[in-house]
């Protein structure tokens, strides 16, 4: 991999071999942002479980205290009622058959939906579609429920989805580099202790085995061990 002026720049004033604590780490990456956006703090938990095992596949959500600091459009399809529920609560989207054809026909711009378990019969048929871009609702994240209006608070709220990788690794973004470094140490250690929570009975040895906290373009760096062991 060819390595950038700029990770050069980075790579002559952090050193990514040492082990750091959590507000080290968000201080420097907030410190070396110069780009002209607003980087998220991304962050990557290697576990020891073996994903091909559904015993052991990780996968739940978490609401981040401080949110995530994006806008997520949300989509809800419901029946009746409902559908003013998912509106008055802050849906971008709410409806039935209209939405469904939409989505038949290609449209999907947006980052979460939300159905109610009468509608499922339907929807499911667009599994091909919604499947692939990650936005079928499941009942094991909340968003398969009767009520939307807490399902939609939720998500606009901070409420992040996550799942372990075939590699055993969780992938995720707990912020924007721009919130205050407390707000993001509190975000990263709510997502860890979900984690530690969620641990499988038939998971052996360790089971955290390493974290790395890194921004949209910044380097990764590695949490200290000591941090890996949060109270639940």
């Amino acid at each position: 991999m060819q390595t950038t002026k700029r990770n050069k720049e980075i790579l002559k004033s952090v050193n990514v071999d040492k082990e750091y604590t959590l507000p080290e780490a968000i201080a420097i990456l907030k410190d070396q942002s110069k780009v002209k956006f607003v980087e998220s703090l991304d962050c990557a938990i290697r576990l020891g479980v073996d994903p091909r095992h559904a015993d052991q596949m990780v996968r739940g959500t978490v609401s981040l205290p401080h949110g995530t600091g994006k806008t997520v459009k949300v989509l809800v399809i419901a029946k009746g009622a409902k559908i003013q529920e998912a509106l008055d609560a802050g849906a971008d989207y709410a409806g039935f058959e209209d939405l469904l054809e939409k989505i038949k026909g290609g449209w999907a711009d947006v980052d979460v939906i939300v159905a109610t378990p009468d509608s499922m019969a339907e929807l499911g048929k667009l599994g091909k579609i919604l499947g692939p871009k990650g936005l079928m609702p499941n009942p094991k994240s909340g968003t398969v429920t009767m009520d939307v209006a807490k399902a939609v608070k939720e998500v606009k709220g901070g409420k992040i989805e996550f799942r372990v990788e075939k590699t055993g690794i969780v992938h995720t973004s707990l912020g924007k580099l721009n919130f205050e470094t407390e707000k993001l140490v509190d975000n990263t250690k709510a997502f860890l202790n979900t984690i530690v929570k969620m641990r499988p009975s038939t998971a052996k040895g360790q089971y955290v085995k390493s974290l790395f906290l890194s921004s949209t373009m910044g380097p990764g760096l590695k949490i200290a061990k000591d941090e890996l062991s949060l109270n639940v």
